[in-house]
């Protein structure tokens, strides 16, 4: 049965809204983009990874060349304790390129310059306040008073998302991982580099992870333990200087380079993320003509390395099933061909920041089962998570949403 979706609204600007929109182009499906923020998102966030298969997802759209330049390969995960004792080392399944580190504000302007190019409208100042659904349309509302209509909406708006409460009002919002972030950037730490290698600290008091480059240049962040939530808002009313001065204490104790990459941070350059949070399963990822995408559906936390390639997958595997099957039938394959993978990369993605939130006794215990699981996991146990195609020449039909196997 024929798709009959030819016009799609995109809720969010971010990073999966418009591969969404490049996508849905590709399966013939005109996609606008509506963002809330007045202006680009350029200079905003710190630093990701793209996952292989998240640049296998972009290259299924022709953006993977875009990608690959403005990343730097992180050819494995180093674990130390908090003085600096390895624990064990990960890297990626034999025959699985490394993941790219790339800077956020780079991804999303590559992305941002390659969707207009093709001819995407992005129109900023677009807060979504409500939707008016009729039989064969439905209309979105916006804050500002201007409506805009189409065949379906998807809500690629984050882990916020006002698409979500939208579909399902009852639908659950963000859990608190116990874990406040922090990340920057660093010209001349003084720190030797760490050869492709990304190295993850459990202090004393807190969890590092850093990467120092061949040009001398680094990445850190940290997860600060944090019994009571903050919010992002809350945290970015003190001030930089007072947040590197409690973390640079933080690990006076450590025998890692984490206070002298801390100490070279210029407070201008430190990103105050806020709370890590996971999403906790989202029963309805549909209804009617409207679908989530990325983060408003599945968000790990940062500690799976997965979230933005998760998003770019799941943004094309859309826009493949609304290419061959009508909405409603495409929505349902959609989300039977991904619930499965998201769920299982969220659920070991929750373990991880367990072990980072502990306190200094299971800090002890953790560092002990952390050096007995690194000799016994084998890198192809992971190939599941890596090595995983999307193969968008392949005709979607109704039998496919009820395979789950498709979707491991």
């Amino acid at each position: 049965m024929a798709s009959k979706t030819r016009t799609a609204l995109v809720i969010g600007g971010g990073i999966a809204g418009p591969v969404c929109a490049m996508a849905l182009r590709q399966a013939g499906i005109e996609a606008t983009v509506h963002e809330a923020h007045h202006r680009t998102a350029d200079g905003v966030g710190g630093g990701l990874g793209i996952a292989p298969n998240g640049l296998d997802a972009l290259d299924v759209v022709g953006v993977g060349h875009l990608v690959r330049p403005i990343g730097i390969p992180t050819t494995g995960i180093v674990l130390q304790d908090w003085a600096g004792k390895r624990l064990g080392e990960f890297g990626n399944p034999p025959g699985v390129p490394p993941t790219q580190f790339v800077w956020r504000t780079d991804l999303y302007r590559a992305l941002y310059d390659e969707a207009t190019r093709r001819g995407v409208r992005i129109e900023h100042g677009k807060r979504l306040v409500g939707v008016r659904e009729a039989p064969e349309a439905v209309t979105a509302q916006f804050a500002d008073g201007t409506t805009a209509g189409a065949d379906i909406l998807i809500g690629a708006d984050g882990i916020r998302s006002t698409v979500r409460t939208l579909i399902d009002p009852a639908a659950p919002g963000p859990r608190y991982a116990g874990l406040i972030s922090f990340g920057a950037r660093v010209c001349h730490p003084g720190v030797p580099a760490t050869r492709g290698k990304m190295n993850m600290s459990f202090g004393k008091q807190a969890f590092i992870g850093y990467q120092v480059f061949d040009d001398s240049s680094a990445v850190w962040f940290v997860n600060l333990p944090h019994r009571e939530p903050m919010t992002t808002a809350e945290a970015q009313r003190t001030s930089a200087e007072q947040w590197l001065a409690l973390l640079q204490r933080k690990f006076t104790q450590d025998r890692t380079p984490a206070g002298r990459l801390i100490a070279a941070t210029d407070p201008a350059d430190l990103v105050i993320a806020g709370p890590m949070e996971n999403m906790p399963k989202v029963p309805a990822w549909s209804r009617g003509r409207m679908v989530l995408v990325g983060d408003s559906a599945h968000a790990p936390s940062s500690s799976s390395g997965q979230g933005a390639s998760l998003s770019v997958e799941s943004a094309v595997q859309l826009a493949r099933c609304l290419r061959d099957l009508p909405h409603d039938q495409a929505f349902a394959a959609y989300e039977q061909l991904r619930r499965p993978r998201v769920e299982r990369i969220i659920d070991e993605t929750t373990r991880k920041n367990g072990n980072k939130a502990a306190g200094p006794v299971g800090r002890v215990v953790n560092n002990v089962l952390m050096r007995v699981v690194t000799r016994l996991v084998r890198p192809e146990k992971a190939a599941w998570m890596f090595d995983h195609r999307i193969d968008w020449d392949a005709p979607v039909s109704p039998a496919d949403h009820r395979d789950p196997a498709r979707a491991a």
